[in-house]
């Protein structure tokens, strides 16, 4: 029995075109598509609404359409979403066969802990890639655990999947570990402080040197 979270997705052909139909699509719980790619003429498609929400949660999801009884695998290359309320207003999809290589952006995630007093900032949120379409990374990650301030994660640093290859710039900076603003200043305040007090407390022996040579 198959379920909304299935990949594989039944399609109808549609004809007609215009923001109008299209609202009156989304209002009946189905999403305006296009499929493209190898070739082949622009076909355009009505999706289940619901199913390609859930689906679409993982980005470059792989899908199998179905459309008017023909099978075929297609990668969501595209979501447009609606920028105040944030609902699908349209999905591109691409044909791809099983086998093809693909660029794709692949999600990266921060794991681990750096060095006790500085933090991870992750300068890149994805990272573009060459791989195999029915092999597509839900994410790369980037483990941090001990780092210590100063260290650099660039893409040529990163873990990549059997198969996958860098398309991003190898010295794209991907997760930088350094100790907060906000701890230097306070660093920097004590040790002014420290250096205050220090100077004062030369003073006072010198002042209370210069007292001494004048009583005797």
């Amino acid at each position: 029995m198959s379920t909304e979270t299935d990949t594989k997705v039944n399609a109808e052909t549609r004809t007609n075109f215009g923001k109008g139909f299209a609202r009156r699509l989304r209002a009946a719980g189905q999403i305006p598509a296009v499929i493209y790619g190898h070739g082949t003429e622009p076909v355009h498609v009505a999706l289940p609404g619901h199913q390609m929400l859930l689906l679409v949660r993982r980005a470059n999801a792989v899908i199998e359409l179905v459309v008017d009884g023909a099978e075929q695998l297609v990668l969501v290359k595209d979501v447009q979403r609606d920028p105040v309320r944030q609902i699908i207003e349209h999905i591109d999809l691409l044909v791809v066969k099983k086998g093809e290589k693909v660029h794709v952006d692949v999600p990266v995630v921060v794991t681990g802990e750096p060095f006790a007093g500085t933090i991870a900032t992750q300068d890149a949120a994805s990272i573009s890639l060459e791989v195999e379409a029915t092999h597509i990374p839900n994410t790369i990650e980037v483990d941090v655990e001990g780092l210590e301030d100063g260290a650099r994660i660039t893409g040529a640093d990163l873990t990549l999947p059997r198969g996958a290859a860098l398309l991003a710039d190898p010295e794209t900076l991907v997760v930088a570990v350094s100790v907060p603003a906000a701890t230097l200043a306070a660093v920097d305040e004590i040790e002014a402080a420290d250096e205050a007090t220090a100077a004062e407390q030369a003073d006072e022996a010198e002042a209370e040197a210069e007292g001494d040579e004048k009583s005797e």
